[in-house]
């Protein structure tokens, strides 16, 4: 069937079951609580071995953040360290059934992947709750016996809202949960201890847990009235707190949507100032965007600069955050209030991020420091509507980098992703670098000058991890301490430190554990027993059958992640004269997003990058995990 035709049946089968179940009680065998990916396959992977599910989704949508605008494989570096049913579902959501060719990441359509999810979810006869949020859990001593829900839909523009439709109109009565939410709510209510914020790097002797040294300083003053302290600091900016390197702290990444924007007039739709806005709100990316203005002196890096600030960082046809820029497409040093907030603090907050990507437009598109022909280009982009039709070009999902983390029988940190710990009870890989995005925006005084810098963002090892070699996943790390709850599993806000969390944390390695977090509920079921205590050679044995991918022996494994950023690879990709050296714009037309790279390779500042010069870097990088950071 055609991309035309699954639309047609996803409307009918959204319509169907987002249905207010009012007053309804619903007994199943498990119930997941989120339609996120892990939590749409730890449902196809109970529904598998015959047993009763029902997932209760808190937005009419399903496919969590892969259905808002992030690709599927785009935090996969290494194809073959998947497994199960992650590894078919990342070469196929959002791909047409009858297409010669794959869809390239940059034309992928979100809307597609949501499409595909649901189709997933039909062919396994799993019934979806929409518009339902927990509120709260029953439990019998350790158990969960049930699970109470609020009405409470999204509105127009995709957001949550503070205050319910309905109260508990739903309930659901399961043997075991899954809450595969990306902020552990369900968790949260039934009582299970969890961390948020940083750990000090003293903890689990993790060396870059905690506080961080400020990165992008810029020497731009953040009062009210320059030079007056006593007038007050202007939005977007705070005082540092004064911990020291390595202490924790409650601050955690920063979140951001993954939008798309269009110049079509067939297709775009205004992106229109926020209610009470104010110029005063953004003079601090005024006074930055002067900055830049009289310190980058080539237009063409003024521009990509200008980019940065907004809309961001053209990913994969969607605009990220531009973590190389002091302001960009998302507010810093709120997440934190989202990571454990209430209902209506989530909706403030998750409001904040649209309103504040309308407010930034606004200001990039009028104020006078910004270059005339910056401004003129941004007057002539709005919202993409085709990728999210249903709530005016906005994605309804918030990218949740990381919320709650449980405190559970295993706490994945940094030595894992180091490879340096020994696990007996694997339930998947993962591997990534540790991926952290700012956490503050700060002002403080060195050398007698007044600095606005970020702080916390690093990339340790980038995308294939500080290694190159994956690491597995613990079971225990999905499963609550015993004495707190002994029918739950949680495969999202799973038990890591806020390092070993950063490259555990995405969406494959999530599909992952939701698979293998389905198949222990029906070990549970089947041997009558809590999730803590099913029989791990049994369940080893039902993973392998699955599928999944549970060892990686570098001897024999052919990795599929990145072999190596080469010369002659580089050469390929921005030579465009063929003189073998890399200029300005040669890289900066071939290296989209890494702009701000090239002085650090062109080490003679003769503004050529050699391949020399190049070589020297890659030794760099490989001896150095944490290059980004310094």
């Amino acid at each position: 069937m055609g991309r035309f035709g699954w639309r047609w049946f996803w409307w009918l089968g959204a319509v169907v079951l987002a249905v207010p179940a009012g007053g309804e009680t619903v007994e199943a065998d498990v119930c997941v609580y989120a339609a996120t990916p892990s939590g749409i396959l730890a449902a196809v992977a109970v529904r598998r071995e015959g047993r009763s599910v029902v997932v209760v989704e808190p937005s009419r949508w399903v496919g969590g953040v892969l259905g808002a605008g992030l690709k599927p494989m785009q935090d996969c570096p290494n194809y073959n360290a998947t497994g199960g049913m992650t590894h078919e579902l990342l070469r196929t959501l959002g791909q047409p059934e009858d297409a010669a060719e794959k869809v390239p990441l940059n034309r992928m359509n979100p809307q597609d992947v949501r499409e595909d999810f649901a189709k997933l979810l039909q062919k396994w006869d799993v019934r979806v709750i929409h518009d339902h949020r927990i509120v709260r859990c029953e439990k019998t001593g350790t158990a969960i016996t049930t699970a109470c829900f609020d009405h409470a839909p999204f509105d127009e523009l995709g957001c949550p809202v503070a205050e319910p439709v309905e109260r508990e109109d739903v309930q659901v009565k399961a043997k075991v949960f899954i809450d595969a939410s990306y902020e552990g709510d369900l968790m949260a209510r039934a009582g299970v201890s969890y961390r948020v914020g940083r750990e000090a790097a003293s903890e689990y002797d993790e060396e870059y847990a905690g506080v961080q040294p400020p990165t992008e300083a810029a020497p731009i003053d953040p009062f009210v009235v320059p030079g007056h302290p006593e007038s007050g600091l202007l939005k977007w900016v705070e005082a540092d707190h004064g911990e020291p390197v390595g202490a924790a702290d409650g601050y955690t990444q920063a979140y951001n949507y993954r939008y798309y924007t269009t110049s079509d007039p067939e297709f775009r739709i205004p992106i229109t100032p926020p209610e009470g806005y104010s110029p005063q709100d953004f003079e601090l990316v005024g006074r930055y965007v002067a900055y830049l203005a009289e310190t980058v002196t080539d237009p063409a890096q003024l521009h990509q600069r200008l980019v940065g600030i907004f809309p961001g960082w053209k990913n994969s046809g969607e605009w990220n955050y531009q973590r190389a820029s002091l302001f960009t497409m998302a507010p810093v040093g709120v997440s934190q209030l989202y990571a454990d907030g209430d209902y209506a603090t989530r909706a403030r907050i998750w409001k904040l991020h649209q309103d504040y990507l309308r407010g930034l437009y606004t200001f990039m598109s009028t104020d006078p420091r910004v270059p005339e022909s910056y401004r003129q280009e941004l007057a002539q982009l709005g919202l993409d509507r085709r990728p999210h039709p249903e709530t005016q070009g906005w994605p309804h999902q918030l990218y949740v980098r990381v919320a709650r983390r449980m405190k559970g029988s295993y706490t994945i940190t940094a030595h894992d992703v180091y490879n340096r710990t020994r696990i007996e009870d694997p339930i998947g890989l993962a591997q990534y670098g540790i991926d952290i995005y700012p956490v503050r925006r700060i002002w403080y005084r060195r050398d007698g000058q007044i600095w606005v810098a970020l702080e916390g963002k690093m990339f340790v090892g980038g995308g294939r991890g500080p290694t190159n070699i994956p690491y597995p996943i613990p079971y225990r790390a999905i499963t609550p301490q015993a004495e707190e709850c002994t029918n739950l599993l949680v495969p999202v806000s799973f038990s890591a430190s806020h390092l070993g969390y950063a490259s555990a944390r995405m969406e494959p390695v999530f599909m992952i554990c939701g698979e293998s977090a389905g198949i222990a509920a029906c070990r549970a079921l089947a041997e009558g027993t809590t999730v803590q205590d099913i029989d791990l050679a049994a369940y080893h044995a039902a993973l392998e059958k699955a599928g999944q991918k549970l060892a990686w022996d570098p001897t024999a494994d052919v990795s599929t992640a990145d072999g190596g950023l080469t010369v002659e690879r580089l050469l390929k990709e921005c030579d465009r004269d063929g003189d073998r050296l890399v200029s300005r714009a040669e890289w900066d037309a071939g290296k989209k997003g890494w702009e701000w790279l090239f002085a650090k390779i062109d080490t003679d500042a003769d503004g050529q990058i050699t391949p020399a010069e190049y070589a020297a870097f890659q030794r760099y990088k490989a001896t150095h995990p944490d290059w980004q950071k310094h």
